[in-house]
């Protein structure tokens, strides 16, 4: 991978979700990539690795994989087995539109994220009411009746309900994994904590207390990417929001951490493939 590495945007939505049951048996090994919405995962079958943001899982059949929007995630897939899964694309708008004082569909992200662990697993499949309308939606697919797809939606519903309220009352597992460096993951939560302050590679160094050719090998070997991408990609989208939330693009420029204006606008075209100004229209 380049030094100047870009991360590309997968995956389209034009609605508030999108539900797909997909089998295929091929290889296959995507670069680091994002999404502008979040993705559920419900893995069937087959042999795959799944990473995200700077942790690696090896996913068994019927484990649910969360990935919020801007999230860096690949995956790298056996094709000598099957590889089944129900891919669900929802828009952060709609999660939105499913939040009150009641309740709040985004809590199962919410908890991911607190967690530090992005796949869930349902410690008994048999015992399960999750694993059971999991059930009922992955046959969905197989439905020809009226309102088939109306259906399948409502049955999307159910599933989030269940999965939320498994979060809740911890019936569900959020997976620890081994499969992740320490270092590194320490090193991307100091780099988000101090996005908007000066950082680089000495500093960077000095913090860890190690060289910073071997922290930049390091970090490079685990996650695919270099330092100074993953603050750039960070810091791009850290401004993004802020744009997107009112604030004149200037200053979300400096906000998010950038010290000059042209530096920012080339990055942003670059990994947007838009200006920061038809964003604002």
């Amino acid at each position: 991978m380049k030094k100047n590495t870009k991360y590309e945007k997968k995956g389209y939505l034009n609605s508030d979700f999108r539900i797909f049951h997909l089998t295929d048996q091929t290889a296959k090994e995507y670069e680091f990539h994002y999404h502008e919405f979040h993705k559920i995962t419900i893995f069937i079958q087959g042999n795959v690795q799944y990473f995200i943001e700077g942790k690696t899982y090896k996913l068994e059949p019927y484990d649910i994989v969360l990935v919020e929007r801007n999230d860096l995630h690949r995956i790298q897939v056996d094709s000598s087995v099957p590889y089944e899964r129900i891919i669900v694309y929802i828009s952060p708008g709609f999660m939105e539109s499913y939040h009150n004082e009641e309740y709040d569909l985004r809590f199962c992200f919410q908890k991911a994220r607190q967690e530090e662990s992005y796949v869930l697993r349902i410690p008994s499949l048999e015992k399960s009411s999750l694993f059971q309308i999991t059930n009922r939606l992955e046959k969905s697919f197989e439905d020809k009746e009226y309102a088939n797809s109306l259906y399948r939606q409502i049955l999307f519903l159910e599933f989030m309900i269940h999965l939320n309220r498994a979060a809740l009352k911890k019936r569900i597992e959020f997976l620890d994994t081994d499969l992740y460096n320490a270092k590194v993951l320490r090193l991307m939560h100091f780099i988000n904590a101090h996005l908007t302050e000066t950082l680089n590679i000495d500093k960077l160094a000095a913090s860890f207390f190690t060289s910073k050719y071997y922290l930049m090998r390091l970090f490079k070997a685990e996650t695919g990417y270099t330092i100074g991408g993953y603050i750039t990609y960070r810091r791009l989208l850290l401004a993004r929001e802020h744009i997107l939330k009112g604030m004149p693009i200037t200053e979300a420029c400096f906000a998010a951490g950038f010290k000059d204006y042209s530096t920012f606008s080339r990055a942003y075209k670059s990994e947007f493939k838009e200006t920061p100004r038809n964003l604002k229209k």
